[in-house]
């Protein structure tokens, strides 16, 4: 059974958390609920270790309060569900979680649990930062996303079955990356020299084909788009094994927010910001100030619509990113110039151009902090 940083399982710490209440009911007091409040106001940039965490501010919700009442019921039925779960071994997504918990509360009573999943979501998250525990620790799965190639083998102890997978014979499909990389996964013999995160499948498609990951000894990794947490926590992880970590994305504002949820972590997932930011990755492109080295980049720009333009002023505007004056150059020429680049227009020369621009930049350290 997974257990916690303090080494108590998920299961002992739900338990920990009915104890309490029943405690508080016996001894004729206000059963409460107490977490840390994840709100705008209380998420922090930590500059010492690079990402954002959440802050010192605290929630609570009671039984006896009528505004409350409803929420902590729901939270204790949360609590409960998953505690079912870890206890029976067994695993779902938190829509299937939702479902558990629509039933009607009674024959005599015509409200459900819950009426929407939006309700539930935001209780998981509750519990996870008062438990100090992931939902995956909880036995609840996001869908897979993500794909991953290279030198290295994982251990997936699966229905009591220890499954050996060699990274580097998963074909043209790669290995999917599941949502919990934690609980019953082992990695080891990773022999790769450097990680590549390469923002859309078609590239990474492209740079499997040619087998980059094992001609650079490398670890090949798409997260197909905004990186799902069982990315993120694995690249973590790598990065942990001694990686460098690089980052290869889009030249716009969409792609550099991949980036930065990457290396800083989210606003959203700030209360697991240690457990799913990789401070130490760089960003190796594509960026603005390859129209300057690469001439053919110069025929292959788009034109940046409004909304790219507003996205990339609001990044201007986090502290974390314009801390750094080059990214702070790189986002003015976006937005002064109103183009944008696709890594994909790294193929115009020749399909095999993306991998010698990926050599290209590590071997001249040319990326940005």
């Amino acid at each position: 059974m997974a257990k916690s940083k303090d080494n108590e399982t998920p299961e002992k710490k739900i338990e920990d958390l009915g104890n309490s209440i029943v405690r508080d009911i016996k001894k004729g007091a206000n059963p409460k609920f107490t977490t840390l409040a994840r709100t705008r106001s209380n998420i922090i940039f930590d500059h010492k270790n690079g990402y954002l965490r959440l802050g010192s501010t605290k929630e609570e919700r009671s039984f006896v309060n009528v505004s409350q009442s409803k929420r902590f019921m729901q939270t204790m039925a949360v609590a409960a569900k998953c505690h079912k779960f870890v206890k029976e071994g067994l695993h779902t997504t938190i829509r299937g979680l939702y479902y558990q918990l629509k039933f009607s509360l009674g024959e005599d009573v015509d409200e459900n649990v819950f009426s929407e999943q939006s309700e539930s979501n935001p209780l998981i998250e509750d519990i996870e930062v008062a438990l100090s525990l992931k939902r995956e620790d909880l036995n609840l799965n996001a869908n897979r996303k993500g794909v991953l190639a290279g030198n290295m083998r994982i251990i997936d102890t699966f229905g009591n079955e220890k499954i050996e997978i060699d990274c580097t014979k998963q074909g043209r499909s790669g290995w999917a990356i599941p949502s919990d990389v934690d609980n019953d996964i082992e990695f080891v013999d990773i022999k790769a020299k450097y990680v590549i995160v390469v923002e859309k499948d078609a590239l990474w498609q492209r740079l499997n084909e040619d087998l980059f990951w094992k001609k650079e000894n490398a670890i090949l990794i798409t997260p197909q788009g905004q990186a799902a947490r069982g990315t993120r926590r694995i690249i973590r992880k790598l990065a942990d094994a001694g990686l460098p970590i690089y980052v290869f994305t889009d030249s716009d504002a969409w792609g550099w927010y991949i980036y930065w949820t990457i290396k800083t972590g989210s606003i959203n997932l700030a209360y697991i910001g240690g457990d799913v930011a990789t401070p130490e990755a760089r960003f190796l492109g594509v960026t603005m100030s390859d129209l300057d080295k690469y001439e053919f980049l110069n025929k292959l720009t788009i034109k940046a619509s409004e909304v790219d333009l507003k996205r990339a002023q609001e990044m201007l505007n986090y502290e974390w990113i314009k801390k750094h004056k080059e990214w702070e150059v790189e986002l003015e020429r976006m937005i002064k110039s109103r183009i944008k680049l696709e890594q994909d227009a790294l193929q115009g020369p020749r399909l095999t151009f993306v991998g010698d621009y990926i050599r290209e930049k590590i071997k001249n350290k040319e990326y940005l902090p």
